[in-house]
């Protein structure tokens, strides 16, 4: 039998703040060692993606929604993609970058386990910190 507790932290971004930031500010708040999206929706007016294999970000302004916010977070590193559409509906998605304001509101829903810990670590698989996932 296990004793694992899963946790839900709701919240909502206003006009202005900085969706990244927003969440890692909730991921440290809360202490959240091992957690995820469980939703994410809004508007932003500008952008900062990066694209799949390119070294910088992709960046925009204008009015967007956010159809699409998933990924894994902790206070040891988070990994978040995003995808967004314009009002014609092009839609273009990657990893949320540092960039990303709301427009109107962020409507943003985590969720935790104690049952593991996620932290970030090069391994030798790839040249990049990737999550390694310990149970306690």
């Amino acid at each position: 039998m296990s004793n694992e507790t899963l946790r839900t932290y709701a919240f909502r971004l206003k006009p202005g703040e900085d969706l990244k930031t927003g969440i890692e500010k909730a991921v440290k708040e809360n202490n959240i060692g091992a957690g995820w999206v469980a939703a994410g929706v809004g508007s932003l007016t500008d952008y900062a993606i990066r694209f799949a294999n390119q070294p910088g970000a992709a960046t925009g302004k204008g009015h967007f929604e956010m159809v699409s916010l998933t990924g894994t977070v902790s206070i040891s590193g988070s990994h978040l993609h995003l995808s967004i559409s314009d009002s014609s509906g092009t839609t273009l998605g990657g990893h949320l970058l540092p960039g990303c304001k709301i427009y109107t509101t962020a409507e943003i829903v985590l969720q935790s386990t104690s049952r593991y810990q996620f932290t970030r670590e090069k391994d030798g698989s790839t040249p990049w910190e990737e999550l390694q996932v310990k149970e306690k």
